[in-house]
């Protein structure tokens, strides 16, 4: 087995988690004539129910505030225990119970548990990642900090010092590791990596560092990855971006010596292309675009082992893209292309059977939502001239590349490796093989090419928890599954991003820590100019 556990911190990121597991909760089949090309195991952990039935639910750790939860209970249908606290105290005296008002369940949420048709969500009926929930999760993955509430207007969990010494003051009263993740790592077999998606730009940034680095203690060869979620900035004040900026620039420090991999997503401020279409203001719009890169760039982790060309792990895909073994931080782009309404209307679950148009073409190129080339970067000198792609939807801060207005001069965009990912229908129909050429740098020295493509007939599904924020060519929301296509990459863009960020925030953070993380972010931009000089590519690309 090649069991992966999930670490989930904070708000923004059980929006995102959220939208992931209830696709995964989609690929199960259940007659015996379909059979999944997922392996459940990866993501899923048997176990007995409070009533002797067998269940199977998410392994994962589900960290949230006070009220953050929503509606979701500690307990549920497959685990009704007894939680009445006064049961199990050692004080024989009368107790008090004081209760809260209870939040009322969302009617989507009553539609499932009567089995009734689920009425339509809008960002007005999602108040909670809750609300549009479709798994049950095991009561010891939910874990409630109740030191700080959601959305407080009083003490807003948004500073890093915050995250920092709420898990210091957590772990020394009760070993988080131990009490929380250390149940779900020891049911797994051969666990090929940790998991974890947190917020990047607030408190649980601090949080999440102090927790990496009690990971890396622990599981020192274990492959973690994170996928960073930022809110966006847009209507925030000067002060509110200034310190979101700082945790971000924190947590890039914090997370490249700890973290195999780290994945910056945001919301680009440029104009989305006209297939997609989201209400920036609502977590779940934005983290419904996150999960639809981060579900289909990780597909080849979950993909069972009998496909040897297409599966593979956490492990692998790291090694694939670190070329120089500290290069950490990853960009993440996707595409999409609507499936032919003819032919999905005959795809089996999951748009596993049948074989609609993926967008992919005979000659192994992208074809966009409109017919538009995806565009390579013939410019690589590391990647296949051919297979370095640059899709249309970058989620990996690109407006961080204009924070520092002094700094006009860029270099051209030069990756030293890419994994790209093609899913849908007729993908692997198309499949065309690596690019096995050498290039040469510009100091002569050979590179093999560094593109590295998994493709798979799964195509993503869209369920009804999932907001219609994809259309087709007509301007009509897509229905059932569509091909999408992600390139995660670890290129140069990274420098200017990190030293953009390093010059824009390192005054506004304390005397104490200013030195050492300016000089953190320095390195980590310097890491991203292996193999060619910075001088030659300041030329005419702006």
């Amino acid at each position: 087995m090649r069991e992966i556990v999930t670490l989930q911190l904070g708000q923004q990121s059980n929006y995102l988690a959220n939208h992931f597991w209830n696709a995964q909760e989609s690929y199960f089949t259940y007659g015996a004539e379909e059979e999944s090309p997922i392996d459940h195991d990866v993501h899923f952990r048997p176990g007995i129910g409070s009533d002797g039935s067998e269940t199977f639910m998410p392994r994962t750790v589900i960290y949230d505030l006070k009220g953050g939860f929503g509606t979701l209970r500690k307990i549920n249908a497959l685990y009704d225990i007894d939680d009445d606290a006064s049961s199990s105290s050692l004080w024989s005296g009368q107790t008090i119970v004081q209760r809260q008002q209870p939040i009322e369940a969302s009617s989507y949420q009553q539609s499932l548990d009567s089995g009734q048709a689920a009425p339509e969500l809008t960002t007005s009926t999602v108040r909670y990642w809750s609300d549009f929930n479709r798994v049950f999760f095991h009561p010891k993955s939910i874990i409630q900090l109740s030191e700080y509430e959601l959305n407080s207007t009083v003490m807003p969990f948004e500073k890093w010092h915050m995250g920092e010494e709420l898990f210091g003051s957590l772990d020394k009263e009760h070993d988080l590791l131990d009490r929380d993740l250390r149940p779900f790592v020891e049911e797994a077999d051969q666990m090929q990596g940790l998991q974890v998606m947190t917020g990047i730009d607030d408190a649980w940034a601090g949080f999440a560092a102090k927790y990496l680095e009690r990971l890396r203690d622990e599981y020192g060869k274990t492959p973690i990855w994170v996928f960073g979620a930022q809110e966006p900035n847009r209507g925030l004040s000067r002060e509110k971006r200034l310190l979101k900026l700082a945790n971000k620039a924190r947590a890039l420090t914090e997370f490249n010596s700890q973290a195999s991999l780290v994945v910056p997503l945001a919301l680009p401020e440029s104009p989305l292309p006209a297939s997609v279409r989201l209400d920036p203001a609502s977590a779940w719009h934005v983290t419904a675009l996150f999960a639809a890169a981060l579900e289909s760039t990780t597909l080849c982790t979950r993909l069972k082992t009998s496909d040897h060309v297409y599966s593979s792990s956490l492990g692998n895909v790291t090694d694939l893209l670190n070329v120089f073994g500290k290069q950490t931080i990853a960009n993440l782009e996707m595409s999409i292309s609507e499936l032919q309404a003819s032919k999905q209307n005959g795809n089996g679950i999951n748009g596993i059977n049948g074989h609609g148009d993926n967008g992919i073409g005979r000659d192994g190129l992208g074809r966009g939502l409109y017919g538009n080339g995806i565009a390579h970067d013939a410019d690589s000198e590391t990647g296949s001239e051919n297979g370095v792609a640059t899709l249309d939807i970058d989620l990996s801060s690109p407006q961080d590349l204009n924070l520092d207005q002094g700094y006009r001069r860029r270099r051209r965009r030069r990756v030293f490796s890419q994994i790209l990912a093609n899913r849908g229908p007729e993908s692997l129909e198309s499949a065309d093989h690596d690019d096995e050429r050498e290039m040469r740098d510009m100091y002569g020295v050979r590179h093999r090419p560094k593109v590295h493509n998994y493709r798979s007939l799964v195509a993503f599904p869209l369920i009804d928890s999932y907001p219609k924020i994809f259309r087709d060519s007509y301007g009509h929301p897509i229905k059932d599954h569509m091909s999408i296509q992600t390139a995660l990459s670890t290129d140069s863009t990274v420098t200017d991003k990190v030293k953009a960020l390093r010059s824009t925030v390192i005054r506004y953070i304390g005397l104490e820590d200013r030195e050492t993380i300016g000089n953190e972010l320095a390195e980590i931009a310097d890491s991203y100019k292996e193999g060619w000089s910075s001088d030659s590519d300041e030329d005419e690309d702006e």
